[in-house]
């Protein structure tokens, strides 16, 4: 199986200092949907690892959460792909829990839920994406605006870009 791992708010949405607390707010990156959609059709099963601390904040219900993430997969789906699972933490940053990033408890979800890649790759827009990722072998991208790598693989300026990278780099093992 080859895996792509994507953070949510920041690499497929625009993020919000006041976070993402209903569908309405919800706003897709452009190229995201249409990146997301070239890794499935070349046999990317893509996942998604995400800080929710607004739950812990009081910030939005799981039911709010729940409607957040229908909205973006049905947006995936009329982009043509698909997005195989979602693993989220609820937790502050301050709840020491082992699934928010940067520590790798989300990536073990999904590891749980679909199988240990053969090849994979973990997509996000903070340091913390990128440890999360590179603790369980995946390779990593940083995007966004960053004055460092912080250890990522590359930084590159969106998904569509690191899209455009995965599958370069896959190609050119074959």
């Amino acid at each position: 199986m080859k895996l792509v791992v994507l953070d949510r708010d920041g690499v497929i949405n625009f993020d919000s200092p006041a976070f993402i607390k209903s569908p309405e707010e919800w706003r897709p990156i452009p190229g995201s949907l249409d990146a997301i959609a070239r890794l499935s059709r070349n046999g990317f099963a893509i996942a998604v690892a995400t800080n929710q601390s607004g739950l812990a904040r009081g910030l939005l219900d799981q039911e709010t959460l729940d409607a957040i993430h229908l909205r973006m997969t049905e947006a995936v789906a009329r982009a043509g792909g698909r997005i195989d699972h979602i693993a989220w933490c609820p937790h502050g940053p301050d709840e020491g829990c082992g699934c928010r990033k940067p520590a790798p408890g989300l990536i073990d979800q999904i590891f749980a839920a679909l199988g240990r890649p053969q090849s994979g790759w973990m997509v996000g827009d903070r340091p913390s994406d990128v440890a999360a990722g590179a603790a369980r072998g995946l390779r990593t991208i940083l995007v966004g605006r960053h004055d460092g790598a912080a250890g990522a693989e590359a930084v590159l300026p969106d998904l569509k870009t690191a899209a455009d990278h995965i599958l370069a780099a896959t190609l050119a093992k074959l």
